[in-house]
């Protein structure tokens, strides 16, 4: 019998009163992609941390090729061959692509000086691996989501690793480069490395994997051989129950107009076409969910940036709030107005990582608990307390660091924080990027509960079925225009790629 190349036993993590994971185990074989499957909060990020020496405080064994180690930190990991793509993008913003890439390893010329010229040249050969033509002397924080997650395979690639852990890598990628994605996989597994993969995306699970094994609620369910299961199956393991179909019940009646943008431009200096978004009109309604389809690049994200007063330059048009022209130039004067955004990017815009899971809810209405000069802490658990209890957040309290969280319930959190400051319209920046299929669902009956309480709400999504099982309407957007808006009757997913598909050539 192989012998296993990564043997967990018995694990066991608490953060707090929180029960991370519990008497986890189960064997890794060489050579094969490994599927880690689980809702949000099950302990697949916590598992994987442990095995890439991010966390070093646990319970159990841990073997890798037989012998038992226990790493001190991500270097120690690396060195047994161990490299961890995360979730979460995890690079410095103000450093350039191949300064990240090698932050921690960098090149020497003589008399120690950094050599910038090899890493570029470096980093160029690994990105040309990916397909990818980002200029290595490019700010990473100057990059879209996708092209971050990108520079992070590349930087776990350079580490020539054995054994590469890949936490929810194409959640932020487009279908062209996950088919790229695809490839340098099967690159990689013919040179024998060994990959354990964490996805909530079945196809891309059932695509890639030799073996699936489940976690649910810190505890292992079951192992299964790829090709001897199905896709219902292991959700079914994943929830404790038959999803088969997700009813959220009737759709809201629609209220009166709250929303209405008439041709809203965006001008993109330097570049070719000259605008990011171009005379776009749209009208929302109470108690609805307009839902914006379009690739990566359509102009999803600018669009609710310039209803935010979060873009750079100033758009054009006209934004009208409840039949009021309103310009907001600073977040803050679009939070005055009525408007609330959830951002795409939920570790660097979205939760104060720092703060605990009570501040990460009260930021924004913290002047709510002010009495006089002084602030009233116990007013403020109170707001957060009814976010906590409205939205069901799984939390041990108020006190846990937000990190300690799942990604779903950090979610809520943020949309517990612009809840809380009485919104008229809410915007959702691909609320459920890297949720898994129970998570999601609960956050689709977040959502239309808010819709029936009156709440207009715009939401932007990579995943069509998501849209077409959330929205009311759909507005299609192709190269900064909008192309199509379908009723939820008529919508397919083929005539939203169609319109999504579209080219201008003025």
């Amino acid at each position: 019998m192989t012998q296993p190349i990564v043997s967990i036993q018995h694990i066991s993590k608490h953060f707090g009163g929180t029960r991370a994971l519990h008497e986890v185990s189960f064997d890794v074989l060489p050579g094969e992609l490994h599927a880690i499957c689980g809702e949000n909060g099950a302990g697949k990020s916590t598992l994987m941390k442990i095995l890439s020496g991010v966390i070093t405080s646990y319970d159990g064994i841990l073997l890798v090729d037989g012998a038992e180690v226990h790493f001190t930190g991500t270097k120690d990991a690396e060195s047994e061959g161990i490299s961890i793509i995360h979730q979460e993008l995890n690079l410095v913003e103000q450093l350039s692509v191949a300064a990240n890439i090698f932050l921690g390893r960098e090149l020497s010329q003589v008399f120690f000086f950094r050599d910038d010229r090899s890493m570029e040249h470096q980093a160029a050969l690994l990105l040309r691996s990916l397909d990818c033509d980002i200029p290595p002397n490019r700010l990473a924080g100057s990059l879209r989501v996708g092209d971050q997650q990108l520079i992070e395979i590349a930087k776990a690639l350079s580490l020539n690793s054995r054994i590469l852990v890949m936490d929810e890598p194409t959640s932020a990628l487009t279908e062209a480069e996950v088919e790229r994605l695809y490839r340098v996989i099967a690159k990689l597994r013919s040179q024998g490395t060994t990959i354990l993969y964490i996805s909530h995306k079945m196809d891309e699970v059932f695509h890639l994997s030799d073996r699936i094994t489940v976690l649910r609620d810190g505890q292992f369910i079951a192992t299964r051989n790829t090709k001897e299961t199905t896709a219902s199956e292991i959700t079914k393991l994943m929830v404790g129950r038959d999803i088969e179909s997700l009813d959220l019940g009737p759709r809201n009646p629609r209220g009166d107009l709250v929303l209405e943008v008439r041709n809203l431009s965006l001008a993109w200096p330097g570049h070719a076409r000259g605008y990011r978004l171009k005379d776009i009109s749209l009208e929302l309604y109470r108690g609805e969910v307009l839902g914006i389809a379009g690739l990566m690049g359509a102009g999803r994200t600018e669009l609710l940036e310039c209803l935010f007063g979060a873009s750079t330059l100033e758009p054009t048009g006209e934004i009208l709030l409840d039949g009021e022209l309103i310009r907001p130039r600073h977040p803050a004067q679009a939070k005055k107005a009525g408007l609330a955004l959830v951002t795409e990017d939920r570790k660097r815009l979205g939760i104060f990582n720092t703060m605990n899971v009570g501040r990460n809810i009260s930021m924004c209405s913290l002047e709510e608990a002010v009495f006089g000069p002084m602030l009233s802490h116990s007013q403020e658990q109170q707001l957060s307390y009814s976010m906590v209890s409205k939205l069901k957040i799984k939390t041990a309290g108020l006190t846990p660091p937000i990190g300690s969280l799942s990604g779903g319930n950090q979610q809520k959190c943020i949309v517990g924080r612009w809840l809380l400051t009485n919104p008229k319209v809410l915007l959702l920046d691909d609320p459920t990027r890297g949720v898994d299929v129970g998570a999601k669902a609960e956050l689709y009956r977040v959502i239309r509960g808010l819709c029936s309480e009156g709440l207009g709400v715009i939401v932007t999504s990579s995943e069509l079925p998501e849209l077409l099982t959330l929205s009311d309407r759909i507005m299609v957007l192709s190269e900064g225009r909008k192309t199509a808006e379908f009723r939820i009757e008529e919508a397919t997913q083929e005539k939203i790629m169609e319109a999504a598909t579209k080219s201008w050539n003025s």
